[in-house]
């Protein structure tokens, strides 16, 4: 019996660590070649040598904000895996997390060029690729921005993800020309290395708290929150045939967090 992605070549940003290491190890034990995009060389190098045995594992590192860099990762993986048909647009920081009066413009800078115009550059220069037969982009948003706002100081980080849905939904259905499917996963709390790249400002954000009560536990599954393996079980499930008939959705993946 074939693998599900037997044949299919994915690209994955944010790949060394976290989500995006978990989904590359999820396509290559569903048959796919995977593509992978990240800052850190030690880490996809690592990546690399966990699987000396494979030759369907490629990478370059680019920041996801410079655009002649994601142009060059992108061309050069798609020459090396032979096509494009998945993409996984995972990269992203948290960024400042402070009050608005507190932020400076950099602080908007920094993450939305990260989040959004990284999405966007890494889906541009995608599309040459996936529209010569077609395939499935899956976009990593949050629950901020999209169905929760009450992490006080994260309004940047929040704006940056409900750019990423909008951006996601428009997408769709241009895209949809070309048999391209884009949906958006909205995770929740996932135990990865995303606080790394936080910059949380403690004892400013005590002057705008506002205090939340959560019922014991605080989420209805998975009160310890969700793993990398959970989220990307999903993502191969979008990036998949299985959900040939899915576009322009967001799933969120939260244990319930927002219904709360």
């Amino acid at each position: 019996m074939s693998k599900p992605l037997a044949g299919k070549s994915a690209i994955i940003t944010g790949a060394s660590s976290g989500i995006g290491r978990s989904t590359a190890e999820r396509f290559l034990l569903e048959g796919a070649k995977v593509g992978l995009i990240d800052m850190d060389a030690k880490q996809l190098e690592s990546f690399k040598q966990e699987h000396p045995d494979s030759d369907s594992i490629y990478y370059r590192t680019a920041d996801v904000s410079d655009a002649q860099g994601v142009k060059r990762a992108i061309d050069e993986l798609s020459e090396s895996l032979g096509t494009i048909d998945i993409l996984f647009v995972n990269a992203g920081i948290n960024g400042r997390v402070a009050p608005i009066e507190d932020l400076e413009p950099n602080d908007w800078h920094d993450t939305m060029e990260t989040n959004f115009k990284g999405t966007f550059l890494t889906v541009k220069y995608s599309i040459p690729y996936l529209k010569k037969q077609g395939g499935s982009i899956v976009i990593t948003s949050s629950i901020n921005g999209n169905r929760e706002f009450a992490n006080i100081g994260m309004s940047l980080y929040s704006s940056s993800k409900a750019a990423q849905m909008a951006f996601g939904k428009m997408a769709a259905l241009e895209l949809s020309n070309y048999n391209i499917r884009v949906n958006i996963i909205c995770p929740g709390y996932v135990k990865t290395n995303i606080e790394d790249n936080t910059d949380r400002e403690h004892r400013l954000l005590k002057k705008v708290d506002i205090p939340v009560e959560y019922p014991e536990g605080g989420r209805p599954i998975g009160e310890d929150g969700a793993h990398p393996e959970d989220v990307s079980d999903l993502v191969f499930f979008l990036a998949s045939d299985y959900s040939r008939h899915i576009t322009g959705t967001e799933v969120y993946i939260d244990g319930g967090s927002t219904l709360l």
